[in-house]
């Protein structure tokens, strides 16, 4: 079963560089790691030299730190001007994004902060080259689209349910004892060593998308090691499961009627026919081209999802939806498969499966389906589109996961903290704007600063406004702290 949306990665809609960590060491440094030439991995080419990476070890259990240890895979590249303010650490959602892939790709949107920072990433716990998890093969993966996830019968629903069971016992086998360790709170901690063996008195930190909740949860627990941290794109500390879900069938639908006008389509009208459209593709998959797959409604709205993540995709979201109105889903099969991190030869990616494992440790609640019928109507309500769908995930996503969750909603308040810039889009499909006022309230008086774009897509940071790309590097580079409320529009 593949989440539709969870808080997903920055890179939603990008291909990713990706690079492993290895390769000729170039010895040891102050930091004590062992810092080497990135190797190439199955999914690219290694990244140039000035990118080097490493290997950490970190307690599995930090209750018993001296106990079995696990390896995080880091990757850096040094600052290019003299006047060196520290390392700046990234981490760009998920969960499950791997930061050693992503960061290479990500560094000329933050070219300028490079002059003073060290730029620096690396996978969390239970992702990537970081003891990474793996629940299904690919033939399986593949197989599991057929799944219905949006049951309309006692079979569909058994079906669903059998998948979900499945897919947390596949986890369980691959990941065993480190299943129980790979929550927030405890990568949160990783950050933490991290910032220790780069040197750093402070942690100097830029989240993104879910790495806000990770940069919230690190505030917490370590609220007097807090320096210049960056939270873009703001999932809600607030929310539960449940709420989460609603949030984010606000935010895509808030997305879509966006791009309905742009087409010059009234919002309620285009959204009827999307939903119609998605009905007869339930009752009938269209055809593909592509041997032995059709387009289910689940792919469908999955590819629908892709492009909603920037406003530079929607022509292609347009081109797509044009075709399935004729009968041909290849198009929107394409941009599942970019969504799934599925390549032409039938590879998947292991993103989902990383999100999987950490937010289902995470996250305590487990809806039961007769809790989610019930509110399968407010959730249609909030979005004919994607509201059933994210209705029943609720239901599915950590349904019979083999350890329990560890709370509700995770606890972000930050007393004494340096000042945090919590950074909002109005027009943010996945991470909703209001996610970003309650995180800025939550961190704290005097903590949490709010800073707003009036913008489209998921994330405001290198998205086209300069009041904003300027805010930031302002508050980064000079610890120039803007207006609390400021608005870019």
């Amino acid at each position: 079963m593949t989440r539709l949306a969870r808080w997903t990665a920055l890179a939603a809609a990008s291909a990713l560089l990706a690079a492993g960590c290895g390769g000729g060491s170039s010895g040891d440094d102050k930091s004590g790691l062992s810092w080497g030439r990135c190797k190439a991995t199955a999914d690219g080419p290694a990244p140039s030299s000035e990118w080097q990476c490493a290997t950490l070890k970190v307690p599995l259990d930090w209750s018993k730190p001296d106990g079995e240890t696990i390896g995080l895979g880091l990757i850096r590249a040094k600052a290019r001007g003299d006047d060196r303010l520290g390392s700046l650490l990234f981490n760009f959602g998920g969960p499950g994004a791997s930061g050693v892939s992503m960061m290479p790709s990500y560094a000329p949107t933050v070219s300028s902060l490079r002059e003073r920072y060290d730029l620096v990433s690396w996978d969390p716990r239970g992702v990537g080259a970081s003891e990474g998890v793996r629940c299904r093969d690919d033939k399986r993966i593949q197989a599991a689209e057929s799944v219905d996830v949006t049951p309309d019968t006692p079979a569909e629903e058994q079906a669903y349910l059998e998948d979900a069971s499945d897919f947390g016992k596949g986890c369980q086998k691959d990941a065993g004892k480190l299943l129980a360790h790979v929550s927030t709170a405890d990568s949160a901690r990783d950050m933490d060593r991290i910032r220790q063996v780069l040197g750093d008195d402070r942690m100097n930190y830029f989240g993104i998308s879910y790495g806000t909740e990770l940069g919230g949860t690190y505030a917490h627990l370590f609220p007097k090691k807090v320096g210049r941290m960056t939270l873009d794109a703001v999932v809600d500390p607030a929310a539960d499961t449940v709420g989460h879900a609603l949030n984010q069938a606000t935010g895509f639908q808030r997305a879509l009627n966006g791009y309905l006008r742009s087409t010059g389509q009234d919002p309620q009208a285009g959204t009827r026919k999307i939903a119609e459209l998605l009905r007869r593709i339930d009752a009938r998959p269209l055809e593909t081209g592509a041997p032995g797959r059709k387009l289910t409604q689940t792919l469908a709205v999955t590819g629908i999802i892709l492009p909603l993540y920037s406003k530079d995709s929607w022509p292609t979201l347009t081109s797509a939806l044009d075709a399935a109105e004729r009968g041909d889903g290849s198009e929107l099969l394409v941009l599942a498969d970019g969504y799934n991190e599925r390549d032409p030869s039938g590879r998947y990616g292991t993103t989902t499966h990383s999100q999987r494992v950490i937010s289902c440790l995470d996250d305590r609640q487990r809806p039961t389906v007769a809790e989610t019928k019930k509110l399968l109507p407010r959730f249609e309500k909030v979005s004919p589109v994607f509201g059933t769908f994210l209705g029943w995930d609720t239901a599915g996503w950590c349904h019979d996961w083999p350890v329990p969750g560890q709370h509700d909603t995770p606890e972000v308040s930050a007393p004494g903290a340096a000042p945090v810039l919590v950074v909002g889009n109005t027009g943010d499909p996945a991470t909703p704007y209001e996610g970003a006022r309650r995180m800025a309230g939550e961190l704290g008086k005097g903590v949490g600063v709010l800073l707003t774009w009036r913008g489209e897509g998921h994330g405001a940071y290198g998205s086209g406004s300069d009041c904003v790309d300027s805010a930031v590097n302002a508050y980064l580079l000079d610890d120039s702290v803007p207006k609390d409320g400021k608005v870019c529009s």
